[in-house]
């Protein structure tokens, strides 16, 4: 019945979750084509017999022990000792530091809390602007969701079923383009106050080094042993939870037994909802293959646009759109099933489309009305939204280049494959 889907969308305007509407909306189509609805629980039961998803709850679980711990402090040393001395070298060392932590993370939300606390006081007494370092810290924090072991690009990867050893080697230059990027408008926004944090000294590099010592073995851990055949992403992935377990509870005893529990229940609420997305999506997903939707649309964007660039062009404006009234979890699950397909017949690698939509949607963490990290910076920083808005507006456009780039030039995507 034509009343359903303005319920639907009446209630997610509501706000009710995300996975709700989108079983209910699978559930309702099901049952409208005769379809026995025990199909949806049969999608639930065949994610869990995918061995990589179990990647994502251990990376996350490890990413947020090093939110808890003091890693954040160490990373923050780090990079100000190898990047401080720079003009406008705080704003880099802020840019790089955040980028790191995301990518282990893989929820930009725990960056801004964890390092925000560390950085925006810090940038506010070396001088630089209220709105500058309300921008940046902001929207640092999705950075580094184009680095390995990031969980969109592993989540892309599984729905896409791509190779994601090579989604993460093709998000490496444009992670680093995204980076620098954001270095040379934050040096030359800051032209009057080119101070840097001091002079460089192989006594702090080395003192930080020795300090971060037990976290520099984690990238090589990871990346080393995926790409040497040593590990499976989903082992890298356990070696990496226990590897952090071990350094932060027993060794450094910077996180407490008793605080494990919180940490494993807040982690896996993120883990959870992604899960639940991920399933009840799956269902709705292959009733639009099994009802024609993606040869529908592949003919309707055809009527439209006759050539690669047209298409990219479309996909673009298309995901800027999406990334403003959806999370990249949501986006990949329910929109890459549907649009994959129809780039290939564009000539659009599926390793390239995976970094475009992911660095577009990257943009959707600071574009209004539900850009998360705009609501978590507003109440970490006591900001009203308004100025959240204002501060990153320069960003998002900065971003937007770099995300141009990326898209008109594949070779930066997969120069390394």
């Amino acid at each position: 019945m034509s009343w359903i889907a303005p319920i639907l969308v009446l209630l997610a305007l509501l706000g009710a979750p995300l996975f709700a509407i989108i079983g209910a909306s699978a559930l309702w189509n099901f049952y409208q084509a005769d379809i026995d609805l025990q199909v949806v629980a049969i999608e639930f039961w065949g994610i869990a017999e995918m061995p990589i998803l179990l990647a994502i709850p251990l990376f996350t679980f490890a990413g947020y022990l090093l939110s808890e711990s003091g890693a954040p402090r160490r990373l923050v040393r780090l990079t100000t000792a190898l990047l401080g001395w720079m003009p406008a070298g705080l704003a880099i060392v802020s840019l790089a530091a955040c980028a790191f932590f995301t990518a282990f993370t893989g929820a930009s939300g725990v960056t801004i809390v964890a390092l925000g606390a560390i950085l925006f006081p810090a940038m506010h007494q070396a001088g630089y602007p209220e709105r500058f370092n309300l921008g940046l810290v902001t929207s640092a924090g999705s950075l580094g969701l184009l680095f390995a072991p990031s969980l969109p690009l592993i989540l892309y990867g599984v729905i896409a079923e791509v190779s994601i050893e090579d989604l993460f080697l093709a998000g490496i230059l444009p992670g680093f383009l995204m980076l620098l990027v954001l270095s040379g408008y934050s040096v030359w926004n800051n032209r009057a106050i080119r101070t840097p944090l001091g002079d460089f000294s192989w006594r702090e590099v080395r003192g930080a080094l020795r300090e971060t010592a037990w976290e520099l073995p984690l990238p090589i851990v990871v990346l080393g042993g995926i790409y040497s055949g040593t590990f499976a992403i989903s082992e890298a992935a356990a070696v990496t939870a226990l590897y952090v377990l071990i350094v932060d509870v027993l060794i450094l005893r910077e996180v407490r037994l008793r605080d494990l529990p919180r940490i494993m229940r807040e982690s896996m609420v993120l883990v959870g909802g992604i899960m639940i997305i991920l399933g009840v999506s799956r269902a709705s997903t292959n009733f639009m293959i099994d009802a024609g939707v993606p040869q529908q649309l592949l003919e309707w964007v055809s009527g439209l646009v006759s050539d690669r660039t047209a298409f990219l062009i479309m996909l673009l404006l298309f995901l800027l759109a999406l990334g403003a009234i959806l999370d990249i979890f949501s986006a990949i699950v329910l929109v890459v099933p549907l649009i994959l397909p129809v780039a290939q017949q564009f000539g659009v690698d599926p390793i390239h489309l995976g970094i475009i939509f992911l660095a577009t949607m990257q943009l959707g963490y600071i574009t209004p009305p539900v850009g998360l990290n705009l609501f978590i910076a507003s109440y970490r920083f006591d900001r009203p939204i308004v100025d959240l808005y204002l501060s990153t507006v320069p960003f998002f456009f900065w971003l937007l280049f770099s995300v141009l780039v990326i898209t008109f030039w594949p070779t930066l995507s997969l120069a390394l494959l």
